[in-house]
């Protein structure tokens, strides 16, 4: 369908930019450790920890081949269930990261509990995730559509209820751990992270269709992909 290929287009591009957003949060410190959680191979870890300046480089993985693509990338990449308690002690980590991995989580209380506790004092998360708030997402509730980041919450299709999804048509392969269970606005994620004892440092958004890119600078609050770094004081 034309139409959906212009919107997955437009996605595609809306998560470079989403991944450049995420870089721009990160400070050079050579001796940080530095968490992803949901670290797939390990690819994007590297980068992250070439941008940091740090070779301290930790992951959690459950899908096991790609934790040991990951660990095979140099990466120490464990297998846990991010929605429980994670085998690290206390203050351990001076950034931690997890990019489009909260929305798939059922228990976010105790996933963002865990990283203010695994985080230093003065140490910072970066979360990234899809916008409920999204205009594409408003456009389909209006229309009566399941919004495009629900279109992923059963394992019968990737496709549910809404007939512009990105992978409309196609077989359907994934597992459980590629639902997604709790998709956040903007607004949404800020207050929950203020509630765990975060400071909110810095906000950005990326993909602002149907409408151009340049307005996701001035408004993440209606942007496809939100990235939020915040602070353990």
């Amino acid at each position: 369908m034309f139409l959906t290929r212009i919107l997955m287009q437009q996605r595609k591009n809306a998560y470079s930019k989403n991944l450049q957003n995420i870089l721009n949060c990160l400070q050079v410190q050579e001796d940080a450790r530095l968490l992803d959680l949901g670290c797939d191979d390990g690819k994007w870890t590297i980068s992250l920890g070439r941008t940091v300046g740090t070779e301290h480089l930790h992951g959690v993985e459950i899908v096991e081949e790609r934790r040991i693509q990951a660990t095979k990338q140099g990466v120490d990449a464990i297998p846990a269930n991010l929605n429980g308690k994670l085998p690290y002690e206390d203050s351990l980590f001076d950034v931690i990261h997890a990019n489009q991995v909260i929305e798939h989580l059922s228990d976010t209380d105790q996933f963002i509990s865990e990283i203010f506790r695994l985080l230093k004092p003065n140490g910072y998360m970066i979360i990234s995730t899809e916008n409920l708030a999204s205009w594409h997402n408003i456009f389909s509730l209006v229309l009566g559509f399941m919004p495009f980041s629900l279109t992923n919450v059963t394992l019968k299709t990737a496709d549910l209820a809404n007939p512009f999804a990105p992978h409309n048509g196609e077989e359907f392969y994934e597992t459980v751990s590629w639902l997604h269970k709790t998709v956040f606005t903007t607004k949404g994620l800020i207050h929950l992270f203020k509630l765990h004892g975060f400071e909110v440092e810095k906000i950005m958004g990326a993909g602002y269709y149907p409408f151009g890119e340049l307005f996701s600078r001035i408004d993440p609050y209606h942007a496809a992909f939100i990235t939020i770094k915040a602070v353990k004081r």
